[in-house]
């Protein structure tokens, strides 16, 4: 298993009839497979996420998307990017993924993290919890998950679930890839460390070197090698051959965002979601993303065009600007 180049798919706002939404999703998976990228993300969210629009904005489950996805693909690895831990029974999320690597051939991927959108909890009625409850339910369903992807009928009794001998068949490999995602330093980086193959990093850019400090420091504390554990960085490209129209969107995000640039500082930027943005040509954000995060040790690049990804010939622009950093 290898991440050096993913598309995430965040929106599904088209301008499009209903009918004509999921053929614009397996368009851009198409698109992507053929143009150099690895890996096909679905987000695993029930509302479109403040950052991008507005809750009642059209938003897809996930797993019924990959095995859409599957169906319409012959070589890209399928994930959500990442499964909110708190969303679903952790057996059953292993049968789920399970199955997902089943019909794709075995190109399925878990990914997987606390979950932190409270909205998507209330309105659904799944418990939300505090900060530190999330992240105790996550380490135990991995101590469930983990095994059963590996062919494994544990048992385990914690404090939020319990198994008892449980299966998890058919499977066709013993080695179903875990990805974890997200940015934090002690509770990610140290589950990620201990269980995952490979670490999503969620982040302004301007943290990569204290959180890639942080992963060394993980690993260290349970014995691995942290070279090991793979890494890519989540970023949003606003991408255009013409850089003005590109600065056009990139203003256009920044106002969905809430943020103003000219009244900021260049302090205040870095602390921004501004941080993760990336705008301009093709060449001009290869650039960037070469000398901003690949040159720091990050191993590979899973990207989003949220505001163009769906017009024809844009994730094209992206795979031959970026495969060949990653390759």
């Amino acid at each position: 298993m290898t991440i050096r180049l993913g598309y995430q798919i965040p929106n599904f706002s088209y301008g499009t009839s209903m009918r004509e939404l999921f053929p614009t999703v397996v368009a851009q998976a198409r698109a992507a497979e053929q143009s150099g990228f690895d890996t096909v993300f679905a987000m695993d969210h029930f509302y479109q996420l403040p950052a991008i629009g507005s809750p009642d904005e059209p938003m897809l489950e996930a797993y019924t998307t990959l095995s859409g996805l599957a169906a319409a693909t012959e070589r890209v690895q399928l994930s959500a990017l990442v499964t909110g831990n708190t969303y679903r029974n952790p057996a059953m999320l292993a049968k789920t993924v399970t199955t997902l690597d089943m019909v794709s051939g075995g190109r399925a991927v878990l990914g997987i993290g606390a979950g932190w959108f409270e909205l998507e909890h209330q309105s659904y009625g799944y418990e939300f919890g505090t900060f530190a409850d999330r992240f105790e339910r996550l380490e135990e369903a991995l101590q469930i998950i983990e095994p059963m992807l590996r062919g494994q009928r544990p048992s385990f009794r914690g404090s939020w679930y319990q198994v008892d001998n449980a299966m998890n068949e058919p499977r066709i490999r013993d080695d179903l890839p875990i990805m974890i995602g997200g940015g934090g330093e002690k509770k990610t980086f140290r589950l990620a460390a201990r269980y995952a193959d490979h670490l999503n990093i969620l982040c302004n850019a301007s943290e990569l070197p204290r959180k890639l400090d942080a992963l060394h420091e993980r690993c260290a504390e349970v014995g691995r090698d942290p070279q090991t554990l793979e890494t890519s960085y989540l970023c949003f490209l606003v991408m255009d051959d013409d850089a003005d129209l590109a600065r056009k969107r990139l203003q256009a995000l920044l106002d969905r965002m809430g943020i103003d640039l000219s009244t900021m500082s260049a302090q205040e930027i870095e602390q921004s979601m501004a941080d993760r943005v990336f705008v301009g040509t093709p060449d001009d954000i290869a650039e960037q993303l070469k000398t901003r995060v690949l040159d720091l040790g990050v191993d590979g690049l899973t990207i989003n065009l949220t505001s163009n990804g769906h017009q024809p010939g844009v994730i094209e622009l992206a795979g031959r600007a970026l495969a060949p950093l990653v390759r």
